[in-house]
C-alpha cells in the first residue's frame, strides 16, 4: 500500500530473501532482560498473538471489518497474490524469483510464536467470504546471539486496498507482538525511494538511523535502503 497513490508497499524486506534458522538465533538469553525473546511465556504469546480487529468503512452506508489474525497454510495462495507481483514488477522487495505455492506454505508453517505470520482479512457484511488484503511478520534480526533482543519487520498490503489503514493495522499488531514477547528493538529496512513505507514507519514511531547506499540491484538499477528503528 502506498498512501498517496493507493499502490502496495512493503515494509522491511530483509527476511523475504531468506528464512532464517530461528533456533540458532535464540540460544543465549541476554542477561538482565526477560528470557521471553528465547522462550516467551505462554501467556505472553497468547496475549500478543490473539486476534485483533479494526473497523473500516467500505462505502456509504456499508461497513467492512478488518481482522488481523494468525496466518494458516490455507492463506498461501492469497499471500502469493500480494507478494509475487512485488517480486516481478516492483522494487519493494529485493527478491528476484517469485515464490512457489509450496515454498509459501512452508514459509507459513515454519514460523511460530512471536515469528508467526499474520494476515489482514476484510470481512464484508453478510455471507461474503473474507479476502486477504495484507500480511506481516517478525523475523530474527541477525543470527549471532547478542542480537537476540532485536527483530526485523515485514509488511505487505494489496495494491488494490491502499489508503485504508491496513498497513498501519498490521504494523501496530506486530509492534504489540514484539513488545509483549520481550523484544527491545524492531529494525525495518525499506527501499529508500519508498516514500509511503517511510512515512508509515515515521507515523508508527520509527526513526531513521541510516541509509545503505546502492546495496542492491534490480531491473538494471542500483537500490539503496533506508534503515529505521523502533525501541520498545
Amino acid at each position: 500500500m502506498t498512501v498517496p497513490d493507493r499502490t502496495a508497499h512493503h515494509v522491511g524486506f530483509g527476511e523475504d530473501t531468506r528464512i532464517r534458522d530461528i533456533a540458532s538465533a535464540t540460544e543465549s538469553p541476554t542477561p538482565g532482560r526477560s528470557a521471553a525473546r528465547n522462550t516467551p511465556p505462554a501467556s505472553s504469546v497468547t496475549t500478543a498473538l490473539r486476534l485483533a480487529s479494526v473497523d473500516l468503512m467500505s462505502g456509504a452506508g456499508s461497513s467492512t471489518g478488518l481482522r488481523v489474525r494468525l496466518a494458516t497454510v490455507a492463506d498461501a495462495a492469497a499471500m502469493l497474490d500480494i507478494y509475487n507481483p512485488e517480486v516481478e514488477q516492483r522494487i519493494s522487495t529485493f527478491d528476484l524469483r517469485p515464490r512457489t505455492f509450496d515454498e509459501q506454505r512452508r514459509w507459513i508453517a515454519d514460523r511460530s510464536g512471536a515469528f508467526s505470520a499474520v494476515v489482514a482479512a476484510l470481512e464484508p457484511a453478510g455471507e461474503a467470504e473474507p479476502s486477504i488484503v495484507g500480511f506481516a511478520s517478525l523475523s530474527p534480526y541477525k543470527e549471532r546471539p547478542a542480537y537476540s533482543t532485536t527483530v526485523e519487520n515485514s509488511v505487505y498490503v494489496s495494491r488494490q486496498h491502499g489508503g485504508q489503514g491496513i498497513g498501519r493495522a498490521l504494523m501496530n499488531h506486530i509492534i504489540n507482538v514484539a513488545r509483549d514477547s520481550g523484544f527491545h528493538s524492531i529494525i525495518a529496512r525499506v527501499e529508500a525511494s519508498g516514500e509511503a513505507s517511510r512515512a508509515l514507519h515515521a507515523t508508527c514511531g520509527f526513526r531513521l538511523v541510516g541509509i545503505e547506499h546502492e546495496v542492491g540491484r534490480k531491473f538494471g538499477k542500483w537500490l539503496s535502503v533506508a534503515v529505521y528503528q523502533l525501541e520498545l
